[in-house]
């Protein structure tokens, strides 16, 4: 089976089960120190826009979705996948985009139509990073 079907499969089987995509986007393991550049740099990972947590470096986070403290402590490796591969299937009311999918999504720029905004590799290394935020500070 491909990378893709393998991927299209595993997004069916989370949102039926409800408990997250439980296989891996990559055969290479998530680095969580890469996962943190995503989520602290505004260009890319764009998550410091909504979240706040453990990134004293950063002047500036917001405060429209959860904060990332202890994140790792309150979700699974599955469930934080899920929710950065597409947290609509958690939340169709949300107002976090999905990372990984471009099926559903409005108002898409044409240069960006079918086009992820992270990489299967940057998903994976997020969700490695998250889920080492286990405890409060941390």
């Amino acid at each position: 089976m491909s990378r893709s079907a393998s991927l299209a499969l595993a997004l069916w089987a989370g949102a039926a089960s409800g408990q997250g995509l439980p296989e891996p986007l990559t055969d290479v393991p998530g680095d969580p120190a890469a996962g943190r550049e995503v989520v602290v740099t505004r260009e890319r990972g764009l998550c410091i826009l909504c979240h706040a947590g453990p990134f004293p470096e950063v002047p500036f986070t917001g405060d429209l979705a959860p904060d990332l403290t202890g994140v790792g402590a309150r979700l699974t490796v599955p469930e934080l996948r899920q929710r950065m591969v597409d947290s609509r299937v958690v939340n169709p009311a949300t107002i976090m985009p999905p990372y990984h999918a471009t099926d559903g999504l409005a108002r898409v720029g044409e240069r960006w139509q079918g086009t992820t905004i992270l990489t299967a590799q940057e998903v994976e290394d997020v969700v490695a990073y998250l889920a080492t935020l286990t405890e409060d500070g941390t």
